[in-house]
Order: C-alpha cells, then sequence, then structure tokens
C-alpha cells in the first residue's frame, strides 16, 4: 500500500426516522495521504468536514466508499470494516484525534490523563511523568490545575489539555477538527509549534480549520468542502 491513508468515494447519510427525513452530509469524498504529509480542509459549519474525520476515526460508520489505512500492527485495513477491537487497538496506539470537546473518565486529574496517554504508547513511567509535565508547560496550564479534574475547567483550558493528550503521544496518523477553536493568538502559536515538530518527526495529519491563517505554511493539499462535495483547492 503506496499510501498511509486512501479515502475512496465515502459517502455519508443519515437517517432521522422520527421526523421521516434523510439527511446528505458528504459524497464522492476522495482523499490520499502519504506518510508524514499534512492536508487540510476548509469550509463552512455544517459542511461536513467533521464527519470525514468521524467516519476515519469510527465514531460513524460507512454504508459506501472505503477507509484504507497502513497500520504498523494490522498492515492494510479498511477502517470502514474493521472489528471494535482493532479499531480500538488503533486509537490507542496509532490513530490521534483532537476535537473541540474534551470527553474524560471521571475522577480523573489533567496530569493522570496525559501520563496515561503516554503509558500507551509505551513508554516508562518515569519518562511519562517528565513529558507531561513538559507539554502541560508548554500549553501554559496552570500548574494548580495539574492535579485538578478537567470538569472545573474552562473551555479554553479543556482545549488546551485535550490537544496536549493527543500530541504527547505523537500518533502515526493525526485527525484535527478545528484544534484552535476558542484559543487565544499565544495558545495557537504553541499548537501550531508542535504541529511542526510532529511533522518533523513524520506524523501524518489531516485537519480541519476555520482559521486560514493558521493553515499558512503548514499544509501540503488543502481542499474545501461545500455542501457535502470536497474540491481540491
Amino acid at each position: 500500500m503506496e499510501n498511509l491513508l486512501e479515502i475512496n468515494d465515502l459517502s455519508k447519510s443519515f437517517e432521522l426516522h422520527n421526523l421521516g427525513k434523510h439527511i446528505h452530509a458528504v459524497g464522492g469524498v476522495n482523499i490520499h495521504l502519504k506518510e508524514g504529509e499534512f492536508v487540510g480542509i476548509t469550509g463552512k459549519s455544517g459542511s461536513g468536514k467533521s464527519t470525514i474525520l468521524k467516519c476515519i476515526y469510527g465514531t460513524y460508520r460507512l454504508k459506501e466508499g472505503s477507509i484504507f489505512y497502513n497500520s504498523s500492527k494490522l498492515g492494510p485495513v479498511n477502517l470502514a470494516q474493521v472489528s471494535e477491537r482493532e479499531m480500538l487497538h488503533l486509537r490507542k496506539h496509532e490513530i490521534g484525534y483532537v476535537s473541540q470537546f474534551l470527553n474524560v473518565m471521571p475522577r480523573t486529574t489533567a496530569r493522570q490523563l496525559v501520563k496515561q496517554a503516554i503509558l500507551e504508547m509505551g513508554g516508562e513511567h518515569e519518562l511519562a511523568d517528565k513529558e507531561t509535565e513538559t507539554i502541560l508547560s508548554h500549553f501554559e496550564l496552570d500548574r494548580e490545575l495539574w492535579d485538578s479534574y478537567p470538569t472545573t475547567f474552562s473551555g479554553g483550558e479543556k482545549l488546551r489539555l485535550n490537544i496536549a493528550r493527543a500530541m504527547v503521544k505523537k500518533p502515526r496518523l493525526l485527525l484535527l477538527d478545528e484544534p484552535t477553536a476558542s484559543l487565544d493568538q499565544d495558545s495557537k502559536w504553541k499548537v501550531k509549534l508542535l504541529i511542526e515538530q510532529l511533522m518533523k518527526e513524520g506524523t501524518t495529519m489531516l485537519g480541519i480549520f476555520h482559521d486560514l491563517e493558521f493553515m499558512n505554511d503548514l499544509c501540503d493539499r488543502e481542499y474545501n468542502m461545500q455542501n457535502g462535495t470536497l474540491t481540491f483547492c
């Protein structure tokens, strides 16, 4: 398999049975990513951008099209057909996802969340402690919050923690769903620094953005989404 990720003729619709409605989200999407590439998708809210990422991550299941991913352990697999156990393995070890929202286990501190992400990748406890502190400091998360529960955090603090947790794993494939939403300029710059570092280390990324300025000098290719249709810019 030449590419790390190959999306072919991806289409996704939703049936709202209680309302008797059929909603067409995206259709005929084709995207190929080589290892180490960064591809960006722009478009208005509701155009279908997030649907693509959720189909890759297995949040949504496909009925049409294929999503082939060249896994380091499983080999080439169609993410539209893998078992739930295989998808969980890929999420844990190979595919990262950053969204605008933070879903975490209750009674788990910010420090524990980030450290657990490192341990899942096979890191040692001492190294995990050090890397946890480094990335929390990078995003300037107040030290008083490190051992607090994220349910008490502001929206911006939750987003910075979510980004830190995903990026510290250095996944092979990183999906970015509006990673700079609700962040100030300084925090956006810190996200950009880490993205550039991950790119140098070979992480492949597919991201959706509203902030076009943020994407400058980052993307190898850019697509635009309108009414569920993807076009190359």
